[in-house]
């Protein structure tokens, strides 16, 4: 088969990107203010009181992690229309090398079991059809570069698993929660190494995520209040379908949220189903967030991605495109937020019970004692740090 013919797929996606980039972007970079604030802050350092270490104690709205604050600054020194739209061109360019990440995650993943990669290129077409909008919508649209390092990071500790390097799952993994603190119900994902190199990832992961954070609470201890930042529950949320009525972010929300989204990550590894850990982990924050961004089902789609491309075998990645139009699509069509609060519910409770306890066939052959292999059932190189 031709280099050109095994690239196809890339080539569509990549028109695709365009397609939606040249739609959105006349009307796109919502949010890019906060970024661009954020990082004007932090860069400017003590010649502002409120830059540099002190900048969460004085702008707890700032919900984005220092990671990203430090990437939005790159783009500061241009006019900022012109740095907005090379921004949303960088953060678009990202979503094609997620596509390009989990594929090669799952080749990687299915080395030795009989995979048919032409199959393999086609689930990630279907289903990097249905990314690429939503990731548009998180990247263009707002201008959310938090949740687009946070994701690209991901993508990246995803392929390190499947490739068994605990180093380097501890740091992109760390990257993750520097750039977007939501980013922790992903960190089951260390579990899906084996178990002799989780210390070593998790030091890797715990070093990183202290050393972009603890600057911060030392200089000005205050600033973890940023972590009590409210939003209005709105109407249409699924936590609000829940019955829980509080006009903004109960005290106890973004708490549950992240042990939520760890223990579904866990119970998923444990049931030798890691490739969900994602999906769950989004869930989580579907279900029990009081907003309805829809910049929020970039998460999921890229949790729907990895679960249909690794984690099953089926030609039709049926997950990626229920989740497009259940929380994307509705938002348009349905009338009243009752009924599409309980969409969202929907999703969340069918697609979690799905990855989790749905029989899902495995081809990989089984580990034997002593064999160095990894959760993800095939013998590993020696991982390098």
């Amino acid at each position: 088969m031709s280099a050109i013919s095994q690239r196809a797929h890339l080539v569509l996606l990549t028109a695709w990107t365009v397609l939606w980039f040249a739609v959105v972007q006349p009307h796109g970079g919502f949010s890019w203010h906060y970024l661009r604030t954020g990082g004007e802050l932090l860069y400017a350092g003590t010649d502002r009181p409120d830059g540099g270490l002190n900048l969460y104690a004085h702008h707890p709205e700032l919900q984005m992690g220092p990671v990203s604050f430090l990437a939005a600054g790159v783009f500061n020194p241009f006019p900022e229309p012109v740095g907005q739209l090379l921004a949303a061109g960088v953060m678009s360019l990202l979503g094609l090398l997620i596509l390009v990440v989990a594929g090669r995650s799952a080749a990687w993943h299915l080395l030795g079991t009989g995979t048919n990669h032409q199959r393999l290129r086609q689930r990630v077409l279907i289903a990097g059809l249905a990314f690429i909008p939503m990731w548009i919508e998180v990247a263009v649209r707002f201008g959310h570069l938090d949740d687009v390092l946070a994701l690209f990071f991901t993508a990246l500790a995803v392929r390190a698993v499947t490739r068994g390097n605990p180093a380097a799952t501890g740091v992109f993994l760390a990257l993750a929660v520097d750039s977007k603190p939501t980013a922790l119900a992903f960190l089951p994902l260390l579990l899906a190494l084996p178990r002799g190199q989780w210390l070593r990832a998790g030091l890797w992961c715990a070093a990183l995520v202290a050393l972009a954070w603890l600057p911060f609470l030392l200089n000005a201890p205050q600033s973890l209040t940023a972590a009590r930042f409210t939003i209005p529950n709105q109407p249409a949320s699924a936590l609000h379908w829940l019955g829980v009525d509080d006009p903004r972010t109960p005290p106890w929300d973004r708490p549950a949220q992240a042990m939520a989204g760890l223990v579904l990550g866990c119970v998923a590894v444990w049931r030798g189903r890691w490739p969900a850990v994602v999906l769950l982990g989004a869930n989580a924050r579907i279900a029990l967030d009081p907003s309805v961004y829809t910049y929020y089902t970039a998460s999921v789609l890229l949790g729907t991605l990895l679960w249909d491309v690794i984690g099953q075998r089926q030609l039709v990645p049926w997950w990626s495109w229920i989740g497009l139009i259940t929380l994307y699509g509705a938002v348009f069509v349905v009338p009243g937020d009752a009924a599409r609060g309980l969409i969202r519910l929907g999703f969340v409770v069918v697609s979690t019970a799905y990855v989790l306890l749905w029989p899902v066939r495995d081809r990989r052959r089984r580990p034997t004692s002593g064999s160095g292999r990894s959760a993800t059932g095939r013998t590993l190189p020696t991982a390098t740090g």
